[in-house]
């Protein structure tokens, strides 16, 4: 079934508003220290207050709905994206985020080649379910020690590959909060093309990420507006999903009962013209039998 494409949508889908004010309460606008600041970052820091960068909420409040029509889209159009962020802030609110929008996380440790070596990785992914499937069984046939060693195996696996282990392929989007700590999942999503929406703080790196958003990367209350906006705005995008579905299901079979309707217009002419050929063939053969009949008199 062919799926709507989000323009389609444009006039109907609602992005989840924020306001400059929304911004300064969640602390958005802090960044680092002075000393600590990335160069290649100046357009977005407004400046410096007792030492401290303070970042331009107005380009934070344009980037941020740039990022949200670009995951509205991804999202549309049937792909995927994976949440990225270890540090112990975000760790908890990105795997909710991801299990509430149906989405994928990595929020343990970012294994080495986990895109760009994803054989690999499928292999391990493997690996982990199949010693999931085999301690939940009552008798697995194996002594306590066994058991032990496998438990400790599988939540080992669980903890870097259990947000990923449905994921079945490359995602067709990253998502990243703070990018100096997870630069192994920039370099292997930029490597592959893949686009990233991710939060940059002035510390940080803007040049390798498609879709900034200029912001305090380390406080809990702006960590938490930003994964609210992208889980309203996914939902958002799933929901007009289903609704374009349904749509395609009633003209699918809107279709199909004309198209059966034609076919046995198609039959019914079909038999006609098969009867009137038998007619006429029963004349002829009816008449050269007289013609001979005669001839032979």
């Amino acid at each position: 079934m062919e799926k709507k494409l989000w323009w389609n949508n444009r006039k109907t889908m609602k992005l989840p508003s924020v306001t400059i004010k929304q911004l300064l309460e969640a602390g958005v606008h802090l960044g680092h220290k002075t000393f600590r600041w990335n160069p290649k970052m100046e357009e977005f820091i407004f400046g410096s207050k007792n030492s401290i960068h303070i970042i331009d909420l107005v380009q934070t409040l344009e980037m941020t709905n740039i990022a949200l029509l670009e995951i509205y889209k991804c999202i549309t159009s049937g792909g995927k994206i994976l949440f990225v962020s270890t540090k112990k802030q975000a760790a908890g609110t990105i795997a909710n985020l991801a299990k509430d929008t149906s989405q994928f996380y990595v929020n343990h440790r970012w294994l080495g080649g986990m895109l760009t070596n994803w054989k690999t990785i499928s292999n391990s992914i493997k690996r982990y379910k199949k010693l999931s499937k085999d301690l939940q069984k009552e008798n697995t046939g194996f002594t306590k020690k066994e058991n032990l060693k496998m438990g400790i195996q599988r939540d080992k696996l669980e903890r870097s590959l259990g947000g990923i282990a449905d994921m079945g392929k490359i995602p067709d989007m990253i998502f990243i909060i703070d990018t100096n700590v997870e630069d192994l999942a920039v370099k292997e999503a930029s490597k592959l093309n893949i686009p990233i929406v991710a939060i940059v703080d002035t510390n940080s790196d803007p040049t390798r990420i498609n879709f900034p958003i200029p912001g305090n990367d380390d406080a809990r209350r702006a960590i938490n507006l930003y994964c609210d906006l992208i889980k309203k705005t996914i939902l958002d995008a799933q929901q007009h999903i289903s609704r374009t579905d349904e749509e395609d299901l009633k003209t699918e079979t809107k279709n199909e009962k004309s198209h059966k309707k034609e076919l046995k217009k198609e039959d019914s002419k079909k038999k006609e013209v098969k009867k009137t050929s038998k007619n006429i063939a029963k004349s002829l053969f009816s008449k050269v039998k007289s013609l001979t009949s005669k001839k032979a008199k």
